[in-house]
C-alpha cells in the first residue's frame, strides 16, 4: 500500500488527490475528537477565557507565590491543605481569570502604554535605587532575578498592570457614594439606643419534674448524633526552640558582665529627672527685676501672683534632660539645686525665671539584679544559631526511621505526650489539654496524618524553632449506647426544658408588653429586677447585655418588645425605649474617611459586575483536573 502511495504521489494529479484525502482525514479528527494529537487534551490548560490560556505552571507558580505570601503575613507555616480549606486556591484562580479578562479587553479597545511611561516607573521606582539615590542597573537586576523574573517578564507585567488600572479607571474611576447611602452608614455606626430590660434567670422556669427513662430514650433516640464520641488521638511530639534549647547557666560570668557593660546606659539605666517651674515675663529688664525681688526674700509665689501665674500653671513637668527641648532651659534647669531659682533665661518664648522643686537622681540597676536575665537573653540568643544544626540532626534520624521517642532520648530533648485529645484538644472527662507548640498549625496536622506517616516538621511562627509528631494512637468516632451517656441525656433534656419554658414565658411577657403593658407592671408581676442601659452602639457588648442580645435590640422597632437567651441558659426579657442619631456632618474628616470607604465598596462592586459581563462575552472554561493538579488537591 504504501508503495502505491509513493508511485501515485510522483504526479501532479497523485499529489493533489493525496493532499485532498489526508486534508479530510486530519479534519475528521479535529472535528471528532482527536484533535489531542495537536493540544493535548488541554492538560497543561486550567482555563481558557477567550482566546487566552491560563495554563499549569501558570496556575502553580502564582499559587504557591501566594501561599508564602500568606505564610510570612501569617508567620506560621500554611499548608496546601489550609489555603484550599480557606479558598485561596479559587480565589488565586480568580484573579488570573480576572486579569485575562482585562487584558484581553484593553487589547480589544487598543490601550497601550509607551516605553517611555515603563522606564520612568522603573526609573522613579524607590526600591530600585542606591545609596545615592539613584536609580542602580545592579540592583534592578539582583531584585528581578532573587524574584524569579527577567527584565522581559517584568516589562511585559508592568505594562499589563498598568493597563489593567486604566481599564479599572474607566469603569468606576467617577463613582462615589451616594449621600443616602453615606446617611444610611451613619446611622448604622453611630445610633444609640436605651432600652429597660430585665435578666429572666433559670429559675423562673419552675420545678423541672425527673424524666422517665422512656423520655430520656425517646430523646436520645432522636438525637444520636449529638451524643456520638469524637475522634480521639495520641501523638508524640518533639519541640526545639530557642528557648527550650536555651542553657542559661552555659554563659559565663565574663559574658554576662560584658553584656551588661554594653547596654546598661540603654537598658538599665533610669535618667535623672528634674520637677521645672516658670515664670514668664515680657522683656529681661522685668525678669531681672523680678530675680532681684527673689534674691531679697520675696517668695517665687508671690512673683507669679504678681504676674497672674496660677499655681497650677507653674510646673512645666518633670523631665529627663533629654526630653526638653529649648537647649537655653535645659542647661539652666539642669545646673540648678533643688529649691534654687535662675537667673532670667532667655527661652525661645521670651525671658523666664525657673525653680527646680525636686530632682530625682540617675539610678542604674546593679549587676547583680540583672545577671539571671543577662543569662537567659544571651542563651536564647546563642540557642537560635543552634536551631538549624539541630533540625539537620532530628531529620537525619527521621530519615533513618527512628522513632521520635528514640531521637529524643538520644538528643536529651523532652519528649510529650500528647491525648487521647480531639480536634479542639479535649480530653474524654471534659477537660482540655493545654496548648501545644505551633497551635492550629500542629493540632490540624496531627488530625489530618494517619499512624506510621513520616510527617514533615512544622515550622514555629517567627522562624523560632520546629515541631515534630508521630502519631501513635487512633480512636475512631463512634455511635455511643444510651448507657454510656445517660447522664448526659437527662442533662440536656433538662437544659431544653428549661429554654422552652422560658422562652414560653418571655413569649407571653412580650405579648403584653406590645398589647400596651408598662413595663414595670409586667416584671413586677413576673418577680424580675428592672434594669437600664442607655446609649447602647450597635457594635458594643456589655457583660449584662452580650452581643446576641445587643442585636436583636436594634433589630426591634422603637416602643416594641423582645427577648434573647444567655449564655447560662436564662433569657433577657427587653423593651427599646429610644433611639437617637446624631446629625450627619459630611465636612469632617471621619465622614470623608467613611465616604471614601464606601465608594471603594461600590468600586470594587462595579467593576465585579463588569468584569462579570465581559466573562460571560469572551467565555471562560475551566478544566478541574488541571487546576486539582495545579494546587494539589484531591483527584476524583
Amino acid at each position: 500500500m504504501m508503495q502505491g502511495i509513493r508511485k501515485a504521489g510522483q504526479s501532479f494529479l497523485g499529489k493533489l488527490i493525496i493532499s485532498i484525502t489526508f486534508g479530510f482525514l486530519i479534519l475528521s479528527f479535529a472535528i471528532w475528537g482527536i484533535g489531542d494529537i495537536f493540544r493535548g487534551y488541554g492538560r497543561n490548560e486550567v482555563a481558557r477565557v477567550g482566546k487566552v490560556e491560563i495554563g499549569l505552571e501558570q496556575m502553580r507558580t502564582t499559587y504557591q507565590n501566594e501561599i508564602q505570601t500568606l505564610t510570612r503575613q501569617q508567620r506560621r507555616q500554611i499548608t496546601p491543605d489550609m489555603a484550599r480549606a480557606i479558598g485561596l486556591d479559587r480565589q488565586v484562580l480568580s484573579r488570573l481569570v480576572t486579569e485575562a479578562v482585562l487584558d484581553q479587553t484593553a487589547q480589544g479597545m487598543r490601550l497601550a502604554v509607551s516605553d517611555e511611561t515603563i522606564r520612568n516607573l522603573i526609573f522613579d521606582d524607590p526600591t530600585f535605587r542606591d545609596a545615592s539615590g539613584a536609580f542602580s542597573p545592579a540592583r534592578f537586576n539582583e531584585l528581578l532575578r532573587n524574584n524569579g523574573y527577567t527584565e522581559q517578564v517584568y516589562v511585559r507585567e508592568q505594562r499589563a498592570t498598568i493597563l489593567r488600572q486604566q481599564l479599572a479607571e474607566m469603569v468606576v474611576g467617577a463613582v462615589a457614594a451616594p449621600v443616602a447611602l453615606q446617611e444610611i452608614g451613619h446611622r448604622l455606626r453611630n445610633e444609640k439606643r436605651s432600652v429597660t430590660f430585665a435578666r429572666v434567670p433559670v429559675s423562673a422556669a419552675g420545678e423541672i419534674a425527673a424524666p422517665t427513662e422512656a423520655q430520656l430514650k425517646t430523646f436520645f433516640d432522636e438525637r444520636k448524633a449529638a451524643f456520638r464520641a469524637p475522634e480521639y488521638r495520641t501523638a508524640n511530639m518533639l519541640s526545639i526552640s530557642a528557648e527550650t534549647v536555651a542553657d542559661p547557666a552555659s554563659v559565663s560570668e565574663d559574658d554576662a558582665k560584658a553584656r551588661y557593660e554594653q547596654i546598661k546606659g540603654q537598658r538599665f539605666s533610669s535618667p535623672e529627672t528634674r520637677a521645672i517651674q516658670q515664670i514668664a515675663f515680657p522683656t529681661p529688664e522685668e525678669a531681672q527685676a523680678a530675680k532681684a525681688r527673689i534674691d531679697g526674700g520675696e517668695t517665687y509665689e508671690a512673683v507669679a501672683t504678681q504676674r497672674n501665674v496660677a499655681e497650677k500653671d507653674l510646673s512645666l513637668g518633670t523631665f529627663a534632660k533629654s526630653q526638653v527641648f529649648d537647649p537655653a532651659v535645659r542647661d539652666a534647669a539642669f545646673a540648678l539645686a533643688q529649691g534654687a531659682v535662675s537667673a532670667p533665661v532667655t527661652s525661645a518664648f521670651g525671658p523666664v525665671l525657673l525653680r527646680v522643686t525636686a530632682i530625682t537622681p540617675e539610678r542604674v540597676r546593679p549587676y547583680e539584679e540583672v545577671a539571671a536575665e543577662l543569662r537567659s537573653e544571651i542563651a536564647t540568643s546563642r540557642a537560635t544559631s543552634l536551631i538549624t544544626d539541630l533540625h539537620d540532626k532530628i531529620e537525619d534520624q527521621r530519615a533513618a526511621a527512628k522513632p521520635l521517642a528514640e531521637i529524643a532520648s538520644e538528643l536529651k530533648l523532652p519528649l510529650r505526650t500528647l491525648g487521647p485529645v480531639d480536634a479542639g484538644l479535649r480530653k474524654s472527662d471534659g477537660s482540655t489539654e493545654t496548648a501545644v507548640p505551633g497551635g492550629d498549625a500542629t493540632v490540624q496536622a496531627i488530625f489530618r496524618s494517619d499512624i506510621g506517616v513520616d510527617n514533615e516538621a512544622i515550622r514555629l511562627p517567627r522562624d523560632t524553632g520546629y515541631v515534630w509528631f508521630d502519631l501513635t494512637k487512633i480512636d475512631p468516632g463512634r455511635a455511643q449506647g444510651f448507657d454510656e451517656v445517660k447522664a448526659q441525656v437527662e442533662a440536656q433534656w433538662r437544659a431544653d426544658d428549661v429554654a422552652s419554658k422560658l422562652s414560653t414565658k418571655t413569649r407571653e411577657l412580650v405579648a403584653q408588653l406590645d398589647k400596651g403593658e408598662a413595663f414595670d407592671a409586667a416584671a413586677s408581676v413576673a418577680g424580675l429586677t428592672i434594669e437600664k442601659a442607655a446609649d447602647l452602639g450597635r457594635q458594643e457588648q456589655r457583660p449584662e447585655l452580650p452581643a446576641n442580645v445587643v442585636s436583636l435590640i436594634f433589630g426591634t422597632a422603637v416602643g416594641k418588645s423582645g427577648a434573647a437567651s444567655l449564655a447560662d441558659g436564662g433569657r433577657v426579657l427587653f423593651k427599646v425605649d429610644s433611639a437617637t442619631v446624631p446629625p450627619y456632618a459630611r465636612t469632617t474628616q471621619e465622614a470623608e474617611n467613611f465616604a471614601r470607604l464606601l465608594a471603594s465598596s461600590i468600586s470594587e462592586d462595579v467593576l465585579s459586575q463588569y468584569v462579570g459581563k465581559r466573562q460571560s462575552e469572551l467565555g471562560v472554561s475551566v478544566n478541574e483536573a488541571a487546576f486539582r493538579n495545579a494546587t494539589g488537591g484531591a483527584q476524583n
